[in-house]
């Protein structure tokens, strides 16, 4: 029987468990607005849980992406650093925002937008808290976890099970289609998301870089927070 600190000691587990974790949360809201439409009782608590429970979520992914930190030897911040590399994750970031915020109609979306409104939570102290939360989960929590998931575990694990053993960047046809697919239908806007999917992979393949595709998952979705607040359409979020 294989042990919990072995678990916890294995190459792929800082890499996957902060993605399943976050997941985690995601189900708890589905099991609540769920029930939300069976008891009474619980339909405050769904009413309230979004503005809770992110919050939450990104402040507990984030210790465990700090406790974690030093076992994450492929992200290298220097080689962001370059003029070269921090264009193209900014710029490729952008593209992808402008591309996300097009895609958002017809067959290109999965279940329905409820969105998120940070201005219906009431006083305005709260209203900014959950915006600064909101702003630095999608912009710097969900881009860390999401690519080491993704970019550093999934795709070189479709290389190699010894997925450690597989250099950042390498390229192989399936690796890149199979992990851009499935990042993809992760998100509501489907093909918004598979686009990003292989924006990301194209960055990480041609800077060798997982911090540059960070900064680009990263800059995307700050840019897109910053259009949901000046905009109003929340259903973004």
């Amino acid at each position: 029987m294989v042990s919990i600190s072995t678990v916890v000691k294995s190459a792929w587990f800082p890499r996957v468990f902060p993605f399943l974790l976050f997941i985690c949360f995601i189900a708890i809201e589905g099991l609540i607005d769920l029930l939300s439409q069976h008891y009474d009782f619980m339909q405050s608590v769904a009413e309230y849980d979004g503005y809770i429970l992110y919050p939450v979520k990104t402040v507990v992914v984030a210790v465990v992406l700090v406790l974690f930190w030093n076992r994450y030897r492929e992200v290298d911040i220097k080689q962001t650093l370059s003029w070269r590399n921090l264009s193209i994750g900014v710029l490729a970031g952008i593209a992808v925002f402008l591309l996300w915020i097009n895609l958002d109609r017809g067959f290109a979306v999965i279940g329905k937008f409820e969105g998120f409104d940070p201005f219906l939570a009431g006083p305005p102290i709260l209203v900014y808290l959950l915006i600064s939360f909101r702003l630095f989960g999608a912009a710097v929590v969900v881009p860390i976890f999401e690519e080491l998931f993704w970019r550093s575990f999934v795709v070189r694990y479709l290389i190699d099970p010894k997925f450690e053993e597989v250099p950042i960047g390498k390229f192989t046809w399936p690796s890149f289609i199979i992990s851009s697919v499935i990042f993809g239908f992760e998100h509501n806007l489907w093909l918004a998301g598979i686009v990003a999917g292989i924006a990301y992979c194209l960055v990480l393949c041609y800077t060798k870089s997982l911090s540059t595709a960070i900064l680009s998952h990263g800059v995307t979705n700050l840019f897109l927070g910053i259009y949901v607040l000046s905009t109003g359409y929340w259903h973004f979020w």
